[in-house]
């Protein structure tokens, strides 16, 4: 039966990272898969979590299934840190949390919630959007549609366009959000603008999904979080899917979750029913480890301490990063101001390269970026900025 069987076509951006492997060329850089990395070029492990990992292998007397919505322990330091003090204001019974296999976990989750519980409701993904998200709800069967968010030309959020697309949609529909560092453009909602589309979305009945994938890694832990916290404070129902990937460097342990905000008790009770019948047909129960983890340092304060100092120093290098990457452009080429780049935040920067461009960046310089024009500043270095900023001046 498998000889009917033809070939996928390799992942947009985890292909880049076969072929950045199999390239031979020993000044080859990688600009495509959404890692931080250090100065030597790694992504490291952070010391709170080797730390954190020491006290959990001395401690863990057992290795029994998880319940369907994780450590509980977990679930409830997640809430805290999404929503800080705001969190106390709620009704209890409102919030709900599951832990899940990473943020991609969650938004999978969330599809499968959505098809069986909202069937006939769209999706609506800014445009652009992270490659993976229509992906995802493709494979959970359900409908989507875009709005426009990015204005290629001053390489920030295009409020005015997006508002207006987003007042046209249908009562009842949902609307996924980044919540900060947005993938691909890094370019952010302000704080006035997230208020005015709380109440764009109450007016309208609509749904937010708020995807948090990059919390601590834009401006700091509180900063980051305004736009979940101002939806939260102001509608009555809200979706989030967090991940600590990023911001814990717990990429291969799969660290994720998805919280609910409902009108009432009850309305969140039925809701995290649904939600966990969707899991226990998918994974069944998350892994523990990561979730452990994070718990952990959440809870402890000298690990606290620590890992909030080693977040921020992974932030401030990206800003350097930013800082050096638009003074770099802007000295050796005139034909584009690259100062936008210091205003966005985040990993990914939008750098306006067409396919083309991005194509002659592989295959000249050894330089792999996603075709859309998306640049992981995060994996630059201190000494490659100069020749990667010539290789792409040279292609402008």
């Amino acid at each position: 039966m498998f000889q009917s069987v033809s070939a996928a076509p390799p992942d947009p951006i985890l292909g880049l990272t076969e072929a950045y492997r199999l390239d031979p060329n020993p000044q080859k850089v990688n600009l495509s898969v959404g890692q931080y990395k250090n100065a030597a070029g790694e992504t490291p492990a952070l010391n709170c979590v080797k730390q954190a990992e020491q006290r959990l292998l001395q401690e863990e007397t057992s290795k029994g299934y998880l319940p369907i919505e994780g450590l509980a322990q977990y679930n409830q330091n997640v809430q805290a840190l999404l929503l800080g003090n705001d969190r106390q204001g709620l009704e209890p019974g409102r919030l709900a949390t599951i832990q899940t296999p990473g943020g991609t976990g969650a938004l999978r989750v969330t599809g499968d919630f959505v098809r069986q519980a909202l069937p006939g409701k769209r999706i609506w993904l800014s445009e652009p959007t992270w490659p993976n998200h229509p992906s995802i709800f493709a494979a959970a069967e359900i409908e989507m549609e875009t709005y426009p968010y990015f204005d290629a030309e001053s390489g920030s959020v295009d409020f005015d366009s997006m508002t207006r697309a987003l007042e046209a949609i249908p009562a009842g529909e949902i609307v996924l959000f980044h919540a900060c560092c947005h993938n691909p453009t890094g370019a952010d909602l302000a704080t006035d603008q997230w208020r005015c589309l709380a109440d764009l979305l109450k007016d309208k009945d609509l749904l937010p999904l708020v995807d948090f994938a990059y919390h601590g890694f834009g401006s700091g832990l509180d900063d980051d979080a305004v736009g979940a916290r101002v939806l939260c404070r102001e509608l009555d129902e809200v979706l989030i899917c967090s991940s600590f990937s990023k911001n814990f460097g717990l990429y291969r342990e799969r660290t994720g979750a998805l919280t609910v905000l409902g009108k009432s008790p009850a309305e969140t009770a039925a809701v995290l029913s649904r939600i966990k019948r969707a899991v226990r047909s998918n994974y069944s129960n998350p892994p523990s480890h990561g979730g452990a983890v994070v718990a952990m340092i959440l809870e402890d304060i000298q690990l606290r301490g620590m890992w909030e100092k080693e977040l921020a120093e992974m932030r401030d290098r990206i800003k350097k990063l930013r800082t050096l990457l638009a003074e770099t452009m802007n000295r050796l080429q005139n034909k584009h101001d690259f100062g936008f780049i210091n205003q966005q935040r985040g990993m990914f920067s939008f750098s306006g390269l067409a396919p083309d461009q991005v194509d002659r960046l592989r295959e000249e310089h050894s330089i792999y970026i996603v075709r859309n024009g998306r640049i992981n500043v995060a994996g630059l270095k201190e000494a490659n900025v100069e020749p990667v900023c010539q290789a792409i001046a040279s292609v402008l």
